[in-house]
């Protein structure tokens, strides 16, 4: 048990520490290692829970740069792809394969990481079914598998390409909405079991030191060569779920 929970310990301290620098990374960093721990379900639930105090504590530090206005769209498109992941994942959480499509989809994070993200300044947000597309995906994927955020990033990199502190900032509204209602409907489901209170304790104390320490060095590190770090950390994270379980 303590072995278990240093393990966790570490791991929800770096992804907590990689959201508090980027904006984003907490569920890559932590879905890339907790389902060799736990079910998809389990690391689902834990992950989504413990983004939104992540969100929150970076939120809070950043308030006066959220621009609400301009979230509407993303959030509703969101909201629609949280109720579609929330029966998908009740129903087939428990499966060894879920494991294997969350390695690839990994992969396919990863790509974007290294070869997609510079690309995403250029492109125009004027096309209203870019935010709804992306919305969508983003709570879809993030309700199954807490790695929904790279959807979301490339939209809000697109809206505050100038301003990393509104892009940052706006980035962790949408992450309190969207597992705001993962929360509630898993809670009204009574998904949630007893084990789950410890994880959740040692979790909230952990990725509070995390997203604190990353704050403080989010004015000193580069965004581009923190995602490139979490991106190597994921490849072979996500290698490990494919090859090796």
């Amino acid at each position: 048990m303590i072995i278990e929970l240093l393990l966790i310990f570490i791991i929800l301290l770096a992804g907590s520490f990689i959201q508090g620098v980027s904006g984003f990374g907490f569920g890559l960093i932590a879905m890339s290692f907790l389902p060799l721990l736990f079910t998809i379900k389990e690391s689902t639930l834990l992950v989504v829970s413990l983004a939104l105090v992540v969100a929150v504590s970076i939120g809070l530090q950043m308030w006066k740069h959220i621009k609400w206005k301009s979230l509407g769209v993303l959030l509703g498109a969101a909201l629609v792809g949280r109720v579609g992941a929330f029966f998908v994942l009740s129903r087939y959480g428990e499966l060894d394969i879920m494991r294997d499509i969350l390695g690839a989809f990994l992969l396919m994070v990863v790509a974007y990481l290294f070869f997609g993200a510079a690309k995403a300044k250029n492109v125009s947000i004027k096309a209203l079914w870019l935010p709804i597309l992306f919305g969508f995906l983003g709570g879809f994927v993030g309700g199954i598998f807490a790695v929904g955020g790279p959807f979301f990033v490339f939209v809000l990199m697109i809206l505050y390409a100038d301003d990393k502190y509104a892009y940052s900032a706006n980035m962790q509204v949408t992450f309190m909405f969207t597992n705001a209602i993962t929360i509630l409907l898993h809670a009204v489901n009574r998904d949630f079991t007893s084990g789950f209170l410890l994880y959740f304790l040692v979790g909230v104390v952990t990725v509070l030191i995390g997203t604190k320490l990353g704050v403080i060095c989010f004015k000193y590190i580069s965004q581009e060569n923190m995602r490139r770090v979490a991106g190597a950390v994921v490849a072979l994270a996500a290698l490990n779920l494919l090859l090796f379980q």
